[in-house]
């Protein structure tokens, strides 16, 4: 049920209608733009919903679907349809193209597989077009939509004979027309032209006697008189009378043609009738294109949930503007189904209850609706509206009046299955009055479970809203400071009209502000104070939120970068350690082939002095090439920063005191001073800092900034050594040492390692040998002999 009448006016939908009559390409399209209707069953609109999702999808990714000759051929199947009557050559032609498009159509459904547009193959299910009408007409008709020559053998002959007249008769006026000429009785630019039908030449008037004819026509001057030789009277009768046989030779085929056509006439209305349905649903899938619509979830419930919903029409409209419409997020379910929107006046509250009206009527109309792919829709058996200025002088209607009528309506009819807009609640009459009764109507409406969207400027409305079940209160956001709207719907609170600002900033004299204020209260003024608090809270909240967010995304890429250059740095520790293991082994390898080998050399010799003494020479030759040159690192002593003099302001770059932590000063609030070190901002006490010049803060950025240092193996293998003495260290200082000594010993791959730790209490023992064995590739601990440390000592056996 839907009220009032007028409610396609009042919500825009009649424009909607214009809008998809011209996306039509005939009048059998449009015809169905005018049967479009409201629905409330669930199956039909899905039905209909999913036909226009579909030729949607057929649009944007099909190319071959037929866009042309959709033509409304119904009225020449209605004169086909009579005995004895015969169609034109004009009617087969636009039968012939339209047919072909039905048959372009039924192809492209047959050749798709099955499970293809289910909803749109299921109209061409009933839909047949007999091959042989289609190939008939097309021999019969050249493309011009003329009778071909050869559309029957007598014809063929009749015109064949027509053009061999015409032919001579052509041939016969040049030549007479060529003698007048040279006789002067007609110009040398006059040609032949037709009168009447019949081929005639133009002759000065004062000349008309000179050759012997019949005049058929004159000039408007009269100058000229159009003379028809008697000399080609005959033939022009000749073509005259095949003129006539062409032409009952025409109608005899047309009538042929038209009694074959007879008995098709049935099916063909139901191919026109499809014909006009694909024509009506590419317009819907052309309109839901421009309006970036979509099929959203349809629940079998009552329900608002819709996500970014635009208004169509308005969309449209800002495109052409260059601007963009600020969306529509709103929810209603069976815990909060009123919605009261409060706000400024030109806010866009009207705009979001047209919005909400117009989505859920386009969409029961079978309609895609503009919203995000996440939103869910339910239906409605009944949308009630009160919009608009309803008054009526003959019925004896003041504005108030036409709305109380409204709200008689809807408390009478509205039920849990209902959808009902009232726009600007109560206006019209006395506001203590009318604010009473619209909160006595929001009562009994909600009482009757119905969902609705209201816009009001009541405070006791909100109030209301704000402890009653079933009501929530909403807001269109405005910039306090700018005294701008913002166009934007804000469900959970209830909104200020901010109409002292706006009279403020208009230029209302101060005292007049100030006695308004008296006289509505401090319980109203403190409440819109209130309120305009909240907003201005809630922006700062908004911009600190944009501020973590943009500092949380630059923290999780340094991590990933960390993790990133960790499991690189892990990666390539274990491959230098592996290589490190492998140059060792061979270096041991070769030593001991090589000391071996002397060994043998020295013996072979018997141990003779000077040979002796050249292997030596040799082996002390090849040691000194396993030697690698250390060169140590210069070490330069860290210089103290110089502390500039001066107080320190907003700009100034600055040090912790004590720490090497450096950074710019962004705020001082009294004692308090924000400052960003790096990409964090931190707020430190003033008597914390101290003022350094920019050379030292780049001096101490570039110092406290990691650099990757290479490993030298070389170095690492000429100065490691397999013992390690921890005594008189503590415990923590110990572990450290103990951890780097391994890290050393397990990249050089060392098989045997002594640790020196005393005896004592045994507590650096138990603390070592734990810590030991901590480690995978530590095969054993044991006391070192008695001779040689005993337990003061473990020696540490590896894999």
């Amino acid at each position: 049920m839907l009220y009032p009448h007028t409610i396609e006016q009042k919500l825009g939908f009649d424009k909607i209608r214009e809008q998809l009559k011209e996306e039509c390409i005939s009048t059998l399209g449009q015809a169905f733009v005018d049967k479009l209707r409201f629905s409330n069953d669930f199956d039909m609109i899905q039905k209909l919903v999913g036909q226009t999702a579909e030729f949607k999808e057929i649009l944007l990714h099909e190319g071959d679907f037929p866009s042309g000759n959709y033509i409304d051929a119904n009225p020449h199947l209605n004169k086909a349809a009579i005995e004895g009557a015969f169609l034109s050559e004009e009617e087969f032609f636009d039968i012939k193209l339209s047919l072909q498009t039905i048959y372009a159509c039924l192809q492209f459904f047959a050749k798709k597989d099955e499970t293809a547009y289910p909803n749109l193959r299921e109209f061409s299910q009933s839909v047949e077009v007999d091959v042989n009408l289609l190939k008939q007409l097309d021999r019969v008709f050249d493309n011009r939509g003329k009778l071909k020559d050869d559309a029957s053998p007598e014809l063929l002959s009749i015109r064949r004979q027509i053009i061999s007249e015409q032919s001579n008769l052509r041939k016969k006026l040049d030549t007479i027309l060529k003698s007048a000429k040279s006789q002067g009785y007609i110009s040398d630019d006059v040609s032949l032209t037709v009168r009447g039908g019949r081929m005639v030449i133009p002759v000065s008037a004062e000349h008309k006697r000179r050759i012997k004819g019949f005049i058929h026509d004159e000039s408007a001057s009269g100058q000229t008189v159009f003379l028809e030789p008697a000399e080609v009277f005959d033939i022009n009768n000749e073509i005259t009378e095949l003129g006539y046989k062409e032409r009952r030779e025409v109608v005899r085929i047309l009538t042929e043609l038209t009694n074959k056509l007879r008995p098709y006439v049935p099916a063909l209305k139901k191919a026109y009738t499809f014909l006009g349905l694909m024509d009506f649903v590419r317009a819907k899938a052309k309109f839901a294109i421009r309006t970036e619509a979509i099929n959203p979830v349809c629940v079998k419930q009552t329900l608002i949930d819709w996500i970014n919903a635009r208004h169509p029409l308005l969309m449209l409209s800002f495109q052409k503007q260059g601007k963009t419409v600020r969306p529509l997020t709103i929810k209603l379910d069976h815990k909060e189904r009123i919605l009261i929107i409060s706000g400024p006046n030109a806010g866009g509250k009207s705009i979001a209850l047209k919005t909400v009206g117009l989505t859920q009527y386009m969409y029961q109309c079978g309609m895609l609706v503009t919203m995000a792919e996440q939103s869910q829709i339910g239906l409605f058996k009944d949308i009630f509206i009160d919009i608009g200025d309803e008054q009526s002088l003959e019925n004896d209607l003041s504005t108030y009046s036409s709305h109380l009528t409204n709200m008689k309506y809807f408390l009478k009819m509205a039920d849990k299955y209902t959808l009902f807009l009232i726009d600007e609640f109560g206006t019209g009459t006395e506001p203590s009055v009318g604010g009473a009764i619209a909160e006595s109507i929001l009562e009994k409406l909600n009482q009757s479970k119905a969902f609705g969207v209201i816009n009001t400027h009541y405070t006791n409305l909100k109030f209301f809203a704000e402890h009653t079940p079933g009501l929530v209160n909403g807001a269109m956001r405005f910039d306090s400071q700018h005294l701008e709207p913002l166009y934007q719907l804000e469900i959970g609170r209830p909104g200020s009209s901010f109409a002292f600002e706006i009279a403020n900033k208009i230029g209302l004299p101060g005292e007049v502000i100030a006695a308004a204020k008296e006289k509505v209260g401090d319980k109203q003024v403190n409440f819109e104070k209130l309120l305009r608090e909240l907003e201005t809270e809630k922006r700062k909240l908004g911009t600190k939120n944009q501020e973590l967010s943009v500092l949380q995304k630059s923290l999780n890429q340094t991590l990933k970068e960390y993790s990133e250059l960790k499991g690189r740095l892990d990666t390539d520790k274990k491959k230098l350690m592996n290589q490190a293991k492998e140059e060792a082994k061979r270096l041991v390898k070769e030593a001991n082939q090589k000391i071996e080998q002397t060994i043998r050399d020295i013996r072979k010799n018997k141990a003779d002095k000077e040979e002796t003494k050249q292997l030596r020479k040799e082996l002390q030759t090849f040691d000194q090439s396993l030697k690698v040159e250390y060169v140590p690192e210069p070490t330069t002593e860290k210089e103290e920063l110089q502390v500039e003099e001066g107080e320190i302001e907003v700009g100034n770059l600055v040090r912790i005191k004590g720490q090497n932590a450096v950074g710019e000063v962004l705020g001082i609030r009294g004692k308090d001073v924000e400052i960003s070190i790096g990409a964090l901002k931190s707020t430190v006490k003033l008597n914390r800092l101290e003022k350094i010049s920019r050379k030292e803060y780049r001096a101490q950025v570039n110092e406290n900034t990691p650099r990757m240092l290479g490993i030298d193996m070389n170095e690492k293998m000429a100065n490691f050594s397999y013992q390690l003495d921890l005594r008189g260290k503590r415990g923590e200082e110990a572990m450290t040492a103990l951890d780097e000594f391994m890290d050393d010993a397990l990249m050089l791959g060392s098989p045997e390692l002594r640790i020196v730790h005393g005896k004592g209490d045994g507590i650096l023992r138990t603390l070592v040998r734990n810590q030991l064995r901590s480690y995978p590739q530590v095969a054993s601990l044991a006391d070192e002999h008695a001779d040689r440390g005993g337990a003061g000592v473990t020696v540490v056996k590896m894999r």
